[in-house]
C-alpha cells in the first residue's frame, strides 16, 4: 500500500513585507499575484493532484489572511505557525499525534508540479530525512543566467529545491541541526561549517560529493539522511526576489 503523506506548506511572510512584495503592493507574501491568482494556490494545486498526499497543513502567521483564498477541499487545513520555521517543525515533530511521513515545502514554490512531488516522494526511500536539490550543471543547462544560492559538494554545486521529507520522528534531529543554520541558510560557507569540520573540509576540498556528505552527516546525527537530485531544474526556482519573480513569469509565458 502506498504511503499517505501529510504536507506542511510553509506560507509565512516577513512583517511588513519585503522589497519584492512591497514593489507589487502586497503586504503578505503568499498572496503575491502570479498570473492573476495568489501565489500559494499554484503549489497547492500541484500537491492536491498527487494521490499519495492525504492532507495539506498550511502554516502561516496570520491564518485569517488566507481563509478566503484557499480551495474548498477537506484535505486542506490552516494553522498558525511559530516564530521560526525550525520552531514550527520541531513542535510538529514533538506532537505524538503527528502522522508521518511529512513533506515540507513552501508557498513560494510557484512552479511546483505533481511530477516534482512524485520524484521527491519516490526518492526519499528508506530514510529519516531527505533533501531535494538541483545541481548547478543541470540548472545552467536550461537557465544559463539563473541566480541561486549554491553550495559546493565535491566537484558540483547544488541549490535546494524546497522539498524536504521528514519520514519518521527521528527526523527531529535533522530539524534541530537546521535550527542552528536557519538564519544563515543563504550564506553557503556558514551552512557548510555547521556540518562539522571534517564534512566542511571534505566538501570545500572537493573530496566528498553530496551523497558522501549526507552519509557522514547521518553518522554524526545518528539518523538516515538522503539527498534526492531532481531531474527538472525548475524545482530549484522559488520566488524570493524580483529576478525570481520575473523568471517565474517568463517560464509560465513560455519565454524561458
Amino acid at each position: 500500500m502506498a504511503e499517505r503523506w501529510t504536507v506542511l506548506l510553509l506560507a509565512g511572510s516577513r512583517p511588513g513585507g519585503d522589497p519584492l512584495t512591497r514593489s507589487l503592493g502586497v503586504d503578505y507574501k503568499p498572496l503575491l499575484p502570479i498570473k492573476g491568482e495568489p501565489m500559494l494556490l499554484r503549489p497547492i494545486r500541484a500537491l492536491l493532484a498527487v494521490d499519495r498526499v492525504a492532507s495539506i497543513r498550511v502554516l502561516t502567521q496570520e491564518p485569517a489572511r488566507l481563509e478566503g483564498v484557499l480551495p474548498d477541499d477537506p484535505r486542506i487545513v490552516i494553522e498558525r505557525s511559530d516564530a521560526t520555521i525550525a520552531a514550527t517543525l520541531l513542535r510538529i515533530c514533538d506532537d505524538p499525534s503527528t502522522p508521518f511521513p511529512l513533506l515540507v515545502t513552501a508557498a513560494d514554490h510557484a512552479l511546483l508540479t505533481p511530477q516534482m512531488v512524485e520524484q521527491a516522494l519516490d526518492g526519499s526511500g528508506d530514510c529519516d530525512v531527505s533533501v531535494a536539490v538541483v545541481s548547478k550543471t543541470n540548472m545552467l543547462r536550461r537557465f544559463p543566467h539563473a541566480q541561486r544560492t549554491w553550495l559546493r559538494f565535491g566537484r558540483e554545486l547544488y541549490s535546494g529545491a524546497n522539498l524536504f521529507a521528514l519520514k519518521t520522528p527521528q527526523a527531529k534531529a535533522g530539524v534541530e541541526r537546521w535550527r542552528a543554520i536557519e538564519q544563515d541558510r543563504k550564506k553557503g560557507w556558514r551552512v557548510l561549517m555547521q556540518l562539522g569540520l571534517p564534512l566542511f573540509l571534505g566538501a570545500v576540498l572537493r573530496v566528498r560529493d553530496i551523497h558522501q556528505t549526507a552519509r557522514g552527516l547521518s553518522r554524526s546525527l545518528k539518523i538516515r539522511i538522503k539527498v534526492v537530485e531532481m531531474s527538472d531544474p525548475i524545482a530549484a526556482i522559488d520566488v524570493d526576489k524580483a529576478a525570481d519573480y520575473s523568471l517565474v513569469n517568463e517560464i509560465l509565458d513560455g519565454r524561458a
